[in-house]
């Protein structure tokens, strides 16, 4: 039985930092396991030109702890009024690795998001003939489809037609939470590909209502039925390079959470590593676990891997983590609710 396993340092492909003292407390969280991160832009306000990112850059920089070593790849947020010269020069930079699509409405701070995807195909022909990779949030917003039905939807109405309008475009579905979204990666071509979240490997519906409404097991895309987590546990152990991590790991101070009207977001950072590496063993595919957060992203992104490595033990089940302290209050880091018997050595 496997007790130790070394892996190229990984890294998130999607990960919300917020900003101010949220961003101080919970980036070390970050750099401390991955070396680089694809940071997400939806601040208020958004992230929408080269000069938001650098800005914003500068200030993940600034509040990285001594001696880090860590990337932060910036984004930009895809609105109706982005200006494709300015995307094209982002890229051109080496700052900004991708740009984001957030259907207005989809999810926290998306209200700038694109209403017509018609509106923003200036943009997606450049980014298309420059290389420049679309992130993806895949959920309709039509009130009147099912919340669970809302990804599929968009494969069907919006991805798929986006996909044959700019075959050369290069898409990441971002946070895939269906079997029909990984079968619509599984069956296109090397440009698709799609990033899957820990905590949707491990939750499906039915945990947010165990034993009561459990508010830090809310995100969106919510968590499906049990078989579309089967797919996912599939897809992430089966070494196929169009599959790979990114946390969402999304920081909410717990009253936000904890409320009448709780946002959507789990904080998974600090242990995303430990609970991987558990999900996998259960897969019998620890082997398969490098490709996944060291290799397959980097290879999408056309970025080496890192230099570094990461070694996780297997030992004694530690208590589950305690919250994250803020200057505005605490921050609950997801428990997956099961032991967590692997650890990363630091």
């Amino acid at each position: 039985m496997t007790s130790s396993l070394t892996i190229q340092r990984p890294d998130d492909w999607h990960v919300h930092l917020r900003d101010g003292a949220i961003l101080r407390a919970v980036l070390p969280e970050t750099a401390r396991h991955f070396g680089r991160a694809l940071i997400m832009p939806n601040l208020l306000p958004p992230m929408v030109t080269l000069q938001d990112a650098k800005a914003y850059r500068l200030r993940i920089l600034d509040a990285l702890p001594e001696g880090a070593d860590f990337t932060p790849l910036m984004t930009l947020y895809l609105t109706e009024n982005t200006d494709a010269k300015d995307v094209k020069a982002a890229y051109a930079s080496g700052m900004v690795n991708a740009v984001k699509l957030y259907p207005a409405g989809a999810t926290t701070n998306s209200a700038s998001g694109v209403a017509d995807i018609n509106n923003v195909s200036q943009v997606l022909e450049v980014m298309s003939e420059i290389g420049m990779p679309l992130c993806v949030h895949g959920e309709v917003t039509d009130p009147e489809v099912d919340i669970f039905d809302r990804e599929a939807r968009f494969i069907d109405t919006v991805l798929a037609p986006l996909r044959r309008r700019f075959p050369g475009l290069r898409i990441v579905l971002e946070h895939v939470t269906t079997k029909q979204g990984v079968e619509f990666v599984q069956n296109s071509n090397a440009n698709l590909a799609a990033t899957i979240t820990t905590h949707h490997l491990i939750l499906d519906r039915n945990d947010i209502f165990k034993g009561g409404i459990r508010p830090h097991y809310y995100c969106l895309p919510i968590a499906k039925r049990a078989l579309h987590r089967a797919a996912l546990r599939r897809a992430a152990t089966s070494g196929d390079k169009r599959f790979f991590l990114g946390t969402d790991s999304a920081p909410h101070l717990d009253p936000t959470k904890e409320s009448a009207c709780g946002c959507a977001g789990i904080f998974s950072a600090s242990n995303t590593m430990a609970c991987l590496a558990q999900v996998f063993e259960d897969e019998n595919a620890l082997p398969k676990l490098e490709a996944f957060t060291s290799l397959s992203g980097p290879a999408f992104y056309g970025l080496a891997p890192n230099p570094g490595t990461l070694t996780l033990t297997k030992g004694t089940a530690l208590p589950p983590l305690a919250p994250i302290a803020t200057d505005d209050g605490p921050i609950t880091v997801f428990d997956p609710g099961f032991p967590l018997c692997w650890h990363v050595n630091t």
